[in-house]
């Protein structure tokens, strides 16, 4: 596979580009409408409307409490329904994000406050225990695509939160959302894979959140067959490398299972992330190896070099508010 476009870039983009990917990042009145009529009918779903009155009522007690306690999260929380929404925050800096993140919860939102979320089954694998079907390794060999990473940030958030065709055009992945992961991401701590095809174009991706020693996975797409599976098996294989034991992708599906992943209960999932986000990790820019994607390399060895970025190491005893 090509290494083309390898060349890291630069950790902080100027100002310029901050603001061309905030006006970037908006929708029409007309989509937003869209979103608030089809996000509410996702919540009326029997499956869901339990949780209304309990969203109501965290949002009416935010008129009583001071304002600089709104996005403060117990440190025993209350977990609610099976789904485990933990409470309401629109607070998605970068530093509250990783924060969060360390303890479990993740945004997820269609429309109005962000709620938070932290599952009481959690779908998580070891990157090195990933399986590759055999169609799938045979289309690794014949190398018709090659991977990059951290190149193209905006695009692969944008490619994933466009519908997906034969379904719902609904996505949690809102403004706001893509905003909040593209500064995480200028910070060193949310990461892209691109899948480029043998014309140059970008046709699968995926990004997540690194923390310590685990990746959170947040979406893919995928513009050809099998282009969203190839980044996930290159991912999977440079995280080996660099060390990384745990890969988290929220909710467990049948999609997820043909690749080795496993639910994990909620407490055991929080030993888990207590024990690996506090691990050294990297942030920065991430840069492809081009040779963990070449046949044979399916587990690759966790004493390969670190990631080459352009940020700094982060240590144990990293705080975060």
């Amino acid at each position: 596979m090509s290494n083309a476009g390898q060349t890291a870039l630069q950790a902080s983009p100027d100002v310029r580009e901050g603001q061309t990917r905030k006006v970037r990042f908006r929708e029409s009145w007309r989509d937003r409408i869209r979103r608030w009529g089809l996000g509410l009918a996702y919540a009326v779903k029997p499956q869901r409307i339990s949780l209304l009155p309990r969203i109501w009522l965290m949002s009416l007690m935010q008129v009583f409490i001071p304002e600089a306690d709104w996005n403060r999260f117990p440190e025993k929380p209350e977990y609610h329904t099976w789904r485990g929404l933990v409470g309401l925050s629109d607070d998605l800096s970068v530093e509250t994000l990783v924060a969060n993140y360390k303890r479990g919860y993740f945004p997820f939102c269609h429309m109005g406050p962000m709620k938070w979320w932290c599952p009481e089954e959690r779908a998580v694998i070891d990157p090195a225990e990933t399986h590759v079907s055999k169609n799938l390794a045979r289309l690794l060999r014949q190398q018709k695509f090659h991977v990059t990473m951290d190149q193209c940030f905006s695009d692969v958030i944008e490619a994933c939160a466009r519908p997906r065709e034969g379904k719902v055009p609904l996505t949690w992945i809102t403004p706001r959302i893509m905003q909040a992961y593209d500064d995480a991401h200028k910070a060193g701590y949310a990461h892209s894979v691109e899948v480029w095809d043998e014309e140059g174009k970008l046709v699968g991706g995926l990004y997540g959140l690194a923390v310590g020693k685990v990746f959170f996975g947040e979406s893919q797409f995928s513009r050809v067959d099998h282009a969203s599976k190839v980044a996930l098996i290159a991912l999977h294989r440079h995280l080996t490398a660099w060390g990384y034991r745990l890969r988290d992708a929220k909710w467990m599906t049948s999609h997820l299972k043909s690749f080795g992943f496993h639910p994990v209960p909620r407490d055991e999932f929080l030993q888990m992330l207590e024990r690996e986000t506090n691990k050294p990790g990297m942030i920065g820019r991430w840069q492809a190896d081009p040779s963990l994607m070449a046949d044979g390399q399916q587990q690759a060895s966790s004493d390969k070099a670190a990631p080459a970025t352009t940020g700094s190491p982060e240590t144990s005893n990293t705080k975060t508010a």
